[in-house]
């Protein structure tokens, strides 16, 4: 795989689940590929059809050479560049866009729509749909355009770059000094190509807010227009100032203890673990809650043993205001996603409470065991995790690190006598739960 992915579509398990599973979704994961097209029909654009070069697929480390190869003997003059991709490699996109930039093209998002060839001999005309998303490294690709057009129907979707091998489950992973000196290059390789190409800072500073297990952020006109992303946006009056950013609010440490209510036993962030919760073997993890990157609180993710084929699952959140929105009153609805699955939970309560002031929720619920052992199966699998509250949605996606060699324990402890459970799945060392 490619060291840094841009590719939130196919990172963000919640983006999947309103993809249609159709030729056209397929054809995005591949390596772009070029074509070249005059714009049609001729009766409908006349003289001022566009020689047109559809740019679809994924960015790799070798598109900038295929881009290179394919104009080698075309007459390219005056041609626009039409995007439709979901991202890719951050080496190869700033070379793509340089040699976007060097030929002196032009660059819009949108797809190339082949139309039925005409009786006479011709170039292959294609209806321009402007129907299309330009997702993570495209946006940077984009930059390369002499002029560049994001029509209204278009969508510009970023978010931060990260290490390829690990981006299924990045709060689980470990990272080197080695990994953080490569992602801090490419970053700078980034703000670097961002100001040769004419465009401000604020591109990159709204990509690099959003965490890879949050969906992707697609760009308003107004960051657009202050990102100069699109030339339509700067060609009229000029842009006002942009405003400094705001201070960052201090935040509270998060905690999940509240006596009877919320559990004590020590929960980790960085793999699903067997924690002995009040005598009870519980299969849990915990997770940052952002909006935009911006903390605002924490949550528990923990699973019990239910039914007959099910488990109890149950969800407790703290929650604190942070620099995107107020501390809501509460919560209205919390819902779990896995595959094309999914289940809400019930809300036992969700209330203000607290010194600094704090959103306290639980909510609970049953799910299939046949859902999570397909969760906890080999392989890199996720689970989403949805709440909402008034005017403010959080969407967060949590790997499966550690389900796989815990599901089993937590399982076969189900079958024995409750008082028994603990102590078959779980031991403690120095106070602390840890799964055997």
């Amino acid at each position: 795989m490619l060291r840094f992915l841009g590719v939130a579509g196919t990172l963000a398990l919640a983006s999947a689940l309103l993809l249609p599973a159709t030729a056209h979704a397929s054809e995005r994961t591949l390596p772009m590929r070029f074509a070249l097209r005059l714009q049609g029909p001729a009766d409908v654009c006349g003289a001022t059809c566009k020689t047109l070069i559809s740019a679809a697929g994924a960015i790799t480390a070798d598109t900038a050479r295929d881009f290179i190869s394919f104009a080698r003997g075309r007459d390219l003059t005056g041609a626009t560049v039409v995007l439709d991709s979901d991202g890719g490699s951050v080496h190869g996109a700033i070379a793509l866009g340089r040699e976007i930039r060097r030929r002196g093209l032009a660059a819009t998002i949108g797809r190339t729509v082949d139309l039925e060839s005409p009786a006479e001999q011709g170039p292959q005309r294609a209806a321009l749909s402007p129907r299309a998303d330009c997702e993570s490294m495209c946006a940077f690709v984009l930059l390369g355009g002499v002029q560049r057009t994001v029509p209204r129907e278009a969508r510009v979707l970023v978010h931060q770059i990260w290490l390829g091998d690990r981006r299924d489950d990045p709060t689980a992973a470990n990272y080197s000094a080695e990994d953080l000196v490569l992602v801090q290059r490419d970053i700078g390789k980034l703000a670097q190509y961002t100001a040769d190409m004419g465009a401000t800072i604020d591109l990159l500073d709204l990509a690099l807010r959003i965490p890879p297990w949050e969906p992707m952020h697609a760009l308003t006109r107004d960051e657009m227009r202050r990102a100069r992303l699109a030339t339509e946006e700067i060609d009229g009056p000029a842009a006002p100032a942009v405003a400094a950013s705001r201070p960052a609010m201090s935040q509270p440490t998060p905690r999940m203890t509240d006596g009877a209510r919320m559990s004590a036993s020590p929960i980790s962030e960085k793999r699903w673990a067997v924690i002995d919760r009040a005598g009870v073997a519980t299969l849990a993890r915990r997770h940052p809650l952002t909006v935009e990157g911006d903390t605002i609180g924490s949550f528990d993710l923990m699973l019990s043993c239910g039914g007959a084929g099910s488990f109890n699952i149950s969800y407790d959140e703290r929650r604190y205001g942070g620099d995107h929105a107020a501390l809501p009153n509460r919560l209205s609805a919390v819902t779990l996603r896995l595959g094309d699955k999914q289940a809400p939970f019930k809300l036992e309560f969700s209330e203000r409470r607290g010194t600094p002031d704090e959103l306290v929720s639980r909510a609970a619920g049953t799910i299939p065991a046949a859902l999570i052992d397909g969760f906890a199966a080999v392989g890199n699998h996720s689970v989403v995790i949805e709440t909402r509250s008034e005017g403010q949605v959080t969407t967060i996606r949590l790997g499966n690190t550690g389900a796989q060699q815990n599901l089993p324990r937590l399982a076969a402890s189900c079958g024995k006598a409750a008082g028994d459970r603990a102590e078959l799945t779980v031991r403690k060392i120095g106070g602390l739960a840890a799964a055997q």
